[in-house]
């Protein structure tokens, strides 16, 4: 059962060699100062004309911003039309989730792949979901003009709340849009974002996984590689393919060393603009919590999916999500314990400091901000067991439950007021979520269950109320066994009754996993009203006043931390230079069949059939995969790589090792964008695929 409470998986993530990470000379610390090189993770409705025009003579105009704008979708993570029909460009990992949904033992179209030679074979994707960004608004003024002086951070938070929850009730019903506020700058501005959404998605076409992932954990973040991370599915609308304003075109000429990439995508989140000392509390109280949640939740996979093939199988997309995530989590702390990044980030701040103190009327403004947030860390530092626990709900089921529970508390409330996720724009969503059908596989919710169950007790300890309620009486492993087998929240149908039924029907449910959900209910919420009020409502006051004084020293040439929301990345493609040796932009076809003999034996490194019945067929020296110094992160997956004329290059599936730790910083010496190319696309879909239709579809012009 997919959790609803839970932060998604987006960028793949890689490989284990993190003692080279230690990217030597990792530079600037994005947001504090005006970005250097190509660093940028872009507003789409701000972008960096001046710094396009003057260092690679690019100037995109207003038309074709919006063009590739409304090409781009999100896709959980990212994605793009590309063609007229509806046709959506991801990565096969990110549709990893709904191959997997469509898969049985019997047909397990991960391994085997799957092609629709035409309209009536493609498959619909219950649960997913594509939306696409009509417009933005800025309404900064709005929202922060809802505090009002005298308030205090928690009423100055809710008033704020209040307001974005009318602006998107109003705007929604307004445009029958998705309609959603996103916090920029942690406060400095505000901007409404309007999306069309499609949930009537099929798949279209998904190579074998050991194709897309080819070299597995071995090569993942690693460069060179050789991987069609690649996947089509469809949008339709009133059951017919839907036709969007904007779609992307293929180039006709592919790429070449020196070009200028530029990718449009959703990257997750960056933590770029944290002051130095609530970095140093990510750096040793959020990130190792972080890692040791996933290490656990990994080596309760591998044992689980040890136990039989049939177990590997049902295992393999989660196993593959949170292995993904505790080495990209490694990395990003690797990042964090590199004495440069903090001497540079110090550095910074305190040229900042500096030019507001020397400005009394700045000091009186804003200069003691820094002091007020670092104050924070004792705060955080009491919340961080109960962070551990109800910060992340480590069990799909009980995620799914713990949701459906306050479904039923929020819903009479004005929208405003209620939990976030909860908010007129993000219900109906939040219950598309709830009804997916996805398999509930009773043997794996079980094993994930009691790993979150003993992670609670072992936080909090044996003896606390929360803990014994929650088990009612029984050992972690009894009370996740009983809870999984007695839920009727295993299916669809139940699931609905209570979803669409009244309040009272889930506050008075005997089910289970509902009655577990309740008991830890009361001391989740009491954490998150802490966590809200107490850190991220000083937090929100504090960076606001932090971005008015960088705007009013350094202008707008900053950009905002990552959102998820859509951005414009760019840099040339060029390859980079590691332990003395040079590593090329591009690899070709040809490359997968010598990395393949040399690893023979290895089964991340088997062919599929299909590639070693074609080789004799392919055009070995098609280039595969490329690297560009586009700044992307996490959730970038999937984006499209186009060149000036907007037309597709490549599509963005990874970074290198060097990459991980830009959730903090950027460094063009060595850190890479990672895609495939699109020449490669094009002749494993007609060589090894005989995927005439859909080459035709991409080609038309």
């Amino acid at each position: 059962m997919r959790s609803v409470l839970r932060v998604g998986r987006s960028l793949p993530l890689g490989r284990a060699a993190l003692g080279r990470l230690l990217i030597g000379g990792l530079l600037a610390v994005c947001g504090a100062a005006p970005a250097m090189a190509d660093e940028g993770m872009w507003l789409v409705n701000r972008p960096p004309l001046e710094h396009l025009k003057s260092v690679h003579g690019f100037e995109p105009s207003p038309e074709w911003m919006t063009a590739m704008q409304q090409a781009a979708v999100r896709v959980g993570a990212s994605g793009s039309f590309v063609s007229a029909e509806g046709l959506v460009m991801t990565n096969h990992h990110v549709a990893s989730d709904a191959v997997a949904k469509l898969s049985t033992a019997e047909r397990d179209l991960l391994k085997d792949g799957f092609l629709a030679t035409s309209r009536e074979q493609e498959l619909r994707c219950e649960g997913q979901e594509i939306t696409v960004l009509i417009s933005v608004m800025d309404v900064t003024e709005r929202v922060r003009g809802a505090a009002k002086p005298g308030m205090s951070a928690a009423e100055a938070a809710a008033a704020r709340r209040a307001v974005i929850g009318a602006i998107e009730k109003d705007e929604s019903q307004a445009t029958g849009l998705l309609c959603r506020v996103v916090t920029l700058y942690n406060g400095g501005q505000y901007h409404l974002y309007r999306s069309k959404r499609f949930t009537d998605v099929r798949l279209v076409f998904a190579p074998e996984l050991q194709a897309a992932f080819f070299g597995g954990d071995a090569d993942n973040f690693e460069y060179p590689r050789f991987c069609l991370d690649a996947a089509f599915f469809r949008v339709y609308e009133d059951s017919k393919p839907y036709r969007p304003a904007h779609h992307l075109r293929w180039s006709v000429e592919g790429s070449r060393e020196g070009e200028l990439a530029i990718v449009f995508g959703h990257p997750g989140r960056t933590q770029r603009l944290l002051t130095a000392d609530h970095l140093r509390f990510v750096r040793d109280v959020e990130l190792p919590a972080r890692l040791a949640s996933l290490w656990r939740s990994e080596i309760k996979l591998q044992s689980f999916a040890g136990r039989s093939a049939e177990n590997a199988r049902i295992a393999g997309d989660p196993l593959f999500g949170v292995a993904n995530g505790r080495k990209a989590v490694t990395g990003q702390h690797a990042g964090l314990l590199d004495p440069a990044v903090f001497a540079r980030k110090v550095a910074d701040e305190r040229s900042l400091r500096e030019a507001v103190a020397a400005k009394p009327e700045w000091a009186s403004q804003w200069g003691d901000a820094w002091d007020i947030l670092a104050g924070l860390n004792a705060q955080r530092a009491a919340l961080a067991d109960r962070a551990a626990v109800f910060g992340r709900i480590g069990s799909g089921a009980l995620s799914t439950a713990l949701t459906i529970v306050r479904l039923g508390a929020e819903a009479g409330k004005p929208s405003g007021e209620r939990l976030t996720e909860f908010r007129d724009a993000n219900l109906a969503n939040l219950k598309q979520s709830l009804l997916d059908d996805e398999p509930f596989i009773e043997s794996l919710e079980v094993t994930q269950l009691e790993s979150y169950l003993l992670l609670m007790a072992e936080r909090l300890g044996g003896e606390h109320p929360v803990v014994l309620a929650t088990l009612g009486g029984k050992s972690p492993r009894a009370a996740a066994e009983a809870a999984i087998a007695g839920t009727t929240l295993k299916t669809v149908a139940g699931r609905r009754k209570l979803v669409d039924g009244l309040a009272t029907d889930i506050a008075a449910s005997e089910d289970p996993l509902l009655v577990m959900a309740r008991a830890m209910d009361g001391a989740a919420r009491t954490y998150r009203g802490e966590q809200e009020q107490k850190v991220e409502a000083v937090e929100r006051a504090q960076y606001a006043r932090i971005a008015e004084a960088r705007f009013a020293v350094k202008g707008d040439s900053v950009y905002p931390d990552a959102t998820g929301t859509l951005r414009m990345s760019f840099g040339p493609i060029r390859g980079y230079t590691e332990n003395g040796r040079a590593i090329p932009a591009y690899t070709t076809m040809g490359g997968i069949f010598q990395r393949a003999a040399e690893r023979q034996g290895e089964k991340a490194f088997a062919l599929p059939p299909s590639w070693a019945a074609a080789k004799g067929r392919l055009n070995l020296s098609t280039p595969f995969n490329f690297v560009c110094t586009a700044d992307i992160i996490g959730g970038n997956s999937g984006s499209p790589v186009v060149n000036r004329q907007g037309e597709v290059i490549g599509l963005i599936f990874d970074g290198n090792i060097q990459s991980l730790p830009g959730a903090f910083a950027y460094d063009d010496v060595q850190a890479r964008a990672v895609a495939v190319d699109s020449r490669a696309i094009i002749e494993a879909l007609r060589v090894v695929y005989n995927a005439d239709g859909l080459v035709k579809e991409l080609l038309a012009r």
